[in-house]
């Protein structure tokens, strides 16, 4: 349906928005329910998330400064839409909400029907809403909400001068606050004092905890949000999570949502930046250099390996490594795109590395998007050892070749050469060892594990979502778990065999074109699982379309498109214009059938004609 009333004059497109529904409900409303007509005068700004999803998080964040900017105009509102059957369940997401500090309301969606009324494909998906009640655009993606400012002060102009914009308070309604030491515990690392050093990551502290694992011995941080150096009292973190002893009087934090490297003084508390500037790594930016001159992009874990501190780079699905005695940074491994590709360092692909724990060989990591344990050899050779992509989860024991887990989080090296997996997803600590390739399950019944720490015969395990360290013994032999497995909830997309038309719709902000200074300014990479479902296609190119040819022998699959633009502001006068790189990566399960669409439309920005 369009619009018959006199368009804007920069003419925008308009569709009626279907409405928000979802099984689960909503939170952060005091208990209200609500429908697009509660909302009708305000500028709507949907935002589709899943909280396994780092590209999610970093929308939540960028979200936070215009929410605060337009608060008495713009409605933010999440959508959670469940990759994982655990992101089904609505306490988890009643958790992630708490966990990740969403100021909102959100809808939990946990059967997809939201997302399938917008034709969501991606995680995260932003669709703007006008006060009339039409959508007006669709990203997908991070880094569009300068975009998305732009357009929101001109819905606030134009519906001001035609008095269909109702100004006031929002909706939000926060929780109460809970009374608990930890709340959302990320990570831990065992004190040369033996005490345990915690990262409490809602609340943007480190916490110190007696070696009984509960009562608190300091606070490190100020306990608000923000990126300051100084003392123990004055120090400030956003979401802290990964810890690692540099030596033994100081620890490496990898301060999350501050994208940086710090270090704490066990001595005096107190707080100063190793690495990073504070600002998120975008495609272009260096990837080496001054440590406190190089954008990092949430920083996850870390952990010594080979005398450098290496970093789990959940943001780019990367490893980078600090050289503490040349206070210089380096991308290691990983080629930032999102997948499951074992390879020499340079040309391997990560899915959210989350998890480090170092061996004299090896260094192991959970990597998380994939459910997979993976390492690295000295070699900077990149190795499985139990997981296969982006889309199949479970827990199963077994053979490595066929064992599942469920977006873990954690790992742990233990004493015999095995690594304990803290399989966050399936509320499990369990055990992969190299010597017979098997994986077992230690330990269930555990809320969200995060991160465990191996002291003695015993092993503390970072209880997540029970905001507590839980301290185990190392059993001698396994709980027996009822194999189940799983796919990703989102239904395949129905294509036909042969030839598929795949478009990658970019609309340059208004005010802005496309940055052709230096040669094509988009770039187009298309792959697929299993390979040979993409009989012509595949590899990289600059055009944002593309004629593939499906293999119908192979019948089904998953197709990976990472699509790039980048645009700049459009003033001849402005020689130096504000550009944005605006991209996404997509995974798209595709079924072949004989009435399949012989069209696959992505959103980067903009709307599907």
């Amino acid at each position: 349906m369009t619009d018959a009333s006199p368009a804007p004059t920069s003419r925008r497109a308009r569709v009626r928005a279907p409405e928000l529904i979802g099984k689960g409900g909503w939170l952060n409303t005091g208990g209200r329910q609500y429908t697009l007509a509660d909302l009708r005068g305000r500028i709507v700004i949907v935002d589709f998330w899943t909280f396994c999803c780092i590209n999610c998080l970093h929308v939540l964040d960028e979200l936070r400064e215009l929410e605060e900017k337009h608060r008495d105009t713009v409605v933010v509102i999440g959508v959670h839409s469940p990759k994982f059957v655990h992101e089904a369940d609505h306490r988890a997401v009643v958790d992630a909400v708490e966990r990740y500090g969403v100021e909102h309301p959100v809808l939990d969606d946990p059967e997809l029907a939201t997302w399938k009324q917008y034709a969501v494909r991606a995680w995260p998906t932003l669709v703007v809403i006008d006060p009339e009640g039409y959508v007006v655009a669709q990203h997908a993606g991070e880094g569009h909400v300068h975009a998305i400012e732009r357009l929101v002060t001109e819905l606030e102009a134009e519906h001001e001068a035609k008095g269909t914009l109702r100004r006031g308070d929002g909706p939000y309604v926060a929780p109460e606050p809970e009374p608990t030491a930890l709340r959302f515990p990320g990570k831990a690392v065992l004190l040369p004092s033996g005490t345990f050093l915690v990262s409490d990551t809602t609340r943007h502290q480190l916490v110190e905890l007696a070696a009984d694992g509960e009562s608190v011995v300091r606070r490190i941080g100020s306990g608000t949000r923000g990126f300051a150096d100084g003392t123990a009292d004055a120090a400030a973190f956003s979401e802290p999570q990964g810890l690692a002893l540099l030596d033994d009087t100081s620890v490496v934090v990898a301060d999350t949502v501050n994208h940086a490297l710090r270090r704490v003084d066990l001595v005096s508390g107190a707080v100063t930046t190793l690495a990073g500037t504070g600002q998120q790594w975008w495609q272009g930016s260096a990837t080496s250099g001054p440590a406190r001159e190089i954008d990092l992009s949430s920083p996850w874990d870390v952990a010594l390996f080979g005398g450098r501190v290496w970093i789990a780079m959940a943001g780019v699905h990367q490893l980078w490594t600090y050289d503490p005695a040349a206070g210089t940074v380096e991308a290691a491994a990983g080629t930032t795109n999102e997948g499951l590709v074992d390879a020499p360092a340079a040309e391997a692909w990560f899915a959210q590395p989350s998890g480090l724990a170092a061996t004299a060989d090896r260094l192991w990591l959970a990597d998380s998007e994939t459910s997979a344990l993976r390492w690295v050899d000295l070699d900077g050779q990149v190795h499985t050892a139990v997981g296969t992509g982006l889309f199949d989860f479970g827990h199963r024991d077994g053979a490595a070749g066929q064992a599942l887990f469920q977006h873990p989080l954690g790992v742990t090296a233990l004493p015999d050469g095995s690594v304990a997996v803290s399989d966050t997803y399936n509320h499990a600590l369990r055990r992969y060892d190299p010597a017979t390739g098997e994986v077992t399950t230690l330990a269930t019944d555990l809320r969200e594990p995060s991160d465990a720490v191996l002291v003695g015969d015993d092993i503390v395990v970072v209880e997540s979502a029970r905001h507590r360290l839980t301290r185990l013994r190392l059993p001698e032999e396994a709980v027996r778990v009822e194999a189940v497995a799983h796919r990703t909830r989102r239904e395949a997309t129905e294509v036909a065999p042969g030839e598929v038309a795949l478009d990658v719709i970019f609309q340059a902000p208004a005010g802005q074109k496309l940055d052709t200074r230096y040669g094509p300014s988009t770039r187009l990479l298309v792959s697929s699982t299993p390979p040979e479902l993409l009989l012509s296609g595949e590899g990289a190119g600059t055009e944002l379309s593309r004629t593939l040819e499906l293999d119908p022998e192979v019948g089904e699959g998953v197709l990976h498109v990472s699509a790039m633009a980048a645009s700049c502001d459009d003033d001849p006068a402005n020689e130096y214009p504000a550009c944005h790189v605006h991209q996404q990566d997509w995974g798209v399960p595709v079924l072949l059938t004989e009435n399949g669409a012989d069209r696959l439309p992505l959103v980067l920005a903009g709307l599907d004609a």
